[in-house]
């Protein structure tokens, strides 16, 4: 399928890039959450980011050729920017595959060793992070938990600009905070540690294009649920948006800052819509919208799209975990704040808009309810997404866009891939 519009077309080409604001990305894995959405942000800066085809990364049942990656990193150009680099790709072939892979961490490790390679070729910084697998998946845990020191050690010998050490979807009785939690105490001053995984690389393509630190002041629908701890992450909101902020160059303050970030984590949609509406007139906004997981608040959207407030935000989320959400719309904020063109800024809103809001919290129980879930994979699971999809559209944002094309990448219904084009 044609996978973007032509305005964000141009990111993911591979082609040389502008120095200027540019940056090489490898990606978690290949779904368009931690593929398209980083590089579109990055692309908000004006440069053209790198980043592998589709066809290089993981998916979920099959992890990436570490030596095709490999060789890709090796071809890009030495003007081509700071490294943004998920270790578990290439170590492992991806998310999915960290909690699963049989290597040792010799072998693991081993795969790492490119990235000095790189460095030394390039002279470019290193942003990187790595996982701390989710139980009850994980077989490994203190190979990954070796591999996780290692890094550490990198980057206090300064192979990494910065690095993040994060855990994926801890919940229960989950080791993941307690390691985590280890590891901080050892881990230099250019190391963070927090839950996190999908977001990690959208948040470090803002520290890496914006480092200087912006504040942020952060409100929420609910204040006193935001002071319980949240299901995937074992920390409270409060503590997951601090955490979230700092990896994203902002600093959080109580009184006027340079941008607020609305957090609707519960109660009424109508009225937080009105909120949200009246700090528009204050200054910039960002909504990381958290109530329920992978689930958009319909009425909260359709509140904010009659008063016309969707196309005036920095940024907006809705599509994950609650990590997930303040991480991305945290990530593509900070860069908005830097003076970006409108033109891929508003295409970025609709993606997210389409994406977040159109297809999790509509198109994919339509989809659910259309045909079963085994059948998605076929000529026929495609052809139903496209035909209940094109009825969501037109989408007015700043810009009207029409869908032109929507595929499902790993053949299952969490998650779509689509083209939109302005009109």
């Amino acid at each position: 399928m044609r996978f973007l519009a032509l305005s964000t077309l141009l990111v993911l080409t591979g082609g040389l890039s502008d120095p200027a604001g540019a940056q090489t990305l490898l990606p978690l894995d290949s779904r368009p959450a931690t593929r398209v959405l980083p590089a579109m942000i990055a692309s908000l800066a004006g440069g053209t980011p790198q980043v592998p085809p589709a066809t290089l990364l993981g998916n979920a049942a099959q992890g990436a050729d570490p030596a095709a990656l490999t060789a890709w990193l090796a071809a890009r150009p030495a003007n081509a920017g700071p490294l943004i680099a998920s270790l578990d790709a290439l170590a492992y072939g991806g998310l999915v595959q960290s909690r699963t892979s049989p290597l040792t961490a010799a072998q693991a490790l081993a795969r790492l060793e490119p990235l000095r390679t790189w460095q030394t070729r390039t002279g470019q910084p290193v942003y990187a992070f790595i996982t701390l697998p989710r139980e009850p998946d994980a077989t490994n845990r203190e190979r990954n938990l070796e591999v996780a020191r290692t890094m550490l050690a990198w980057a206090r010998e300064g192979v990494f600009r910065e690095l993040h050490v994060t855990w994926d979807d801890a919940v229960g009785s989950s080791p993941a905070p307690q390691e985590g939690a280890a590891l901080a105490k050892d881990a230099p001053a250019n190391v963070r540690v927090y839950p996190g995984a999908d977001e990690v690389l959208a948040m470090l393509t803002a520290r890496a294009l914006a480092p200087e630190e912006k504040t942020l002041r952060v409100e929420y629908s609910d204040p006193q649920a935001a002071t319980g701890v949240m299901k995937y992450e074992g920390i409270p909101l409060t503590q997951s948006a601090a955490n979230h902020a700092a990896g994203s160059s902002f600093r959080v303050v109580e009184g006027p800052a340079d941008l607020t970030l609305y957090v609707f984590n519960g109660g009424d949609p109508r009225t937080a819509a009105l909120r949200v509406s009246s700090l528009l007139r204050q200054g910039p906004v960002a909504v990381a919208d958290v109530a329920q997981v992978n689930l958009g608040n319909t009425r909260l959207w359709q509140d904010l799209s009659r008063l016309r407030q969707h196309a005036n935000l920095r940024a907006l989320a809705a599509w994950g975990t609650p990590g997930n959400n303040l991480g991305t719309a945290l990530a593509h904020a900070r860069i908005s704040l830097e003076g970006v063109d409108p033109v891929r800024q508003d295409a970025l809103l609709a993606r997210e808009f389409a994406n977040d809001v159109i297809y999790s919290a509509e198109l994919r129980a339509q989809l659910r309810k259309a045909i079963p879930e085994d059948q998605l994979n076929t000529p026929a699971g495609q052809a139903t997404l496209l035909r209940l999809a094109q009825e969501a559209f037109p989408l007015r944002v700043g810009a009207e866009y029409r869908l032109q094309d929507a595929s499902l990448p790993w053949g299952r219904s969490f998650e779509w891939d689509f083209e939109l084009t302005p009109r």
